[in-house]
């Protein structure tokens, strides 16, 4: 199989986008993205990232492709999960305390940063509203994340978004309360949980 075709089954497994990663992973030279681009078959997106140019652009896969640690946390994940109806007008990422945060600013990202034991606690992979996947906190650690001490989210988010939880046919007591206690925010959590349950 020559390299653009190797390229082109890449982009229709990833709905349209390739990582130099991948270019490289697949044993392809990198000049074969500038001799693409140049013919104008793909464009790059952002550092590392190219599309084929009638892909729909998805800011909130740019973001993660860009800052690689960087886990969709708080209000935007509570909007992933369905657990608000609010659109994020920033998107909200967690990072390993002590990441290089250069250029979150610039991209309009709330950075929150955390100690390594509790970075990795209920991360899974969901889908973006274009179709691909982000790594984002499970919804457990969500609401835990939200109603923790100076960074909690406002009072009506979090009551829609507990209110939503209540009612969730896959919802995990067990597990939040674990993460609540992990997260130390186990009576803010039991609080909420009282009122609503």
């Amino acid at each position: 199989m020559n390299d653009y075709k190797e390229i082109q089954r890449l982009l229709e497994e990833n709905k349209g986008y390739i990582t130099t990663a991948q270019v490289t992973a697949a044993g392809i030279q990198r000049r074969v993205l500038a001799e693409l681009i140049v013919e104008k078959r793909i464009y790059r997106v952002a550092r590392g990232l190219y599309a084929l140019p009638e892909t729909w652009e998805d800011e909130m896969y740019f973001l993660q492709s860009r800052f690689s640690k960087g886990i969709f946390s708080n209000e935007t994940a509570l909007y992933l999960h369905g657990l608000s109806d609010r659109t994020p007008i920033s998107y909200t990422l967690t990072f390993p305390h002590g990441y290089n945060a250069a250029g979150l600013k610039e991209q309009n990202v709330k950075a929150k940063f955390v100690i390594t034991e509790i970075y990795s606690l209920g991360i899974m992979e969901k889908l973006s509203p274009c179709g691909n996947l982000l790594r984002v906190y499970d919804v457990e650690r969500t609401l835990c994340d939200i109603v923790k001490g100076r960074n909690a989210c406002d009072i009506q988010l979090v009551n829609q978004a507990m209110k939503a939880y209540a009612v969730c046919k896959e919802r995990d007591m067990a597990k939040l309360l674990a993460y609540a206690e992990q997260l130390r925010v186990k009576p803010k959590i039991l609080k909420y949980m009282e009122v609503l349950l």
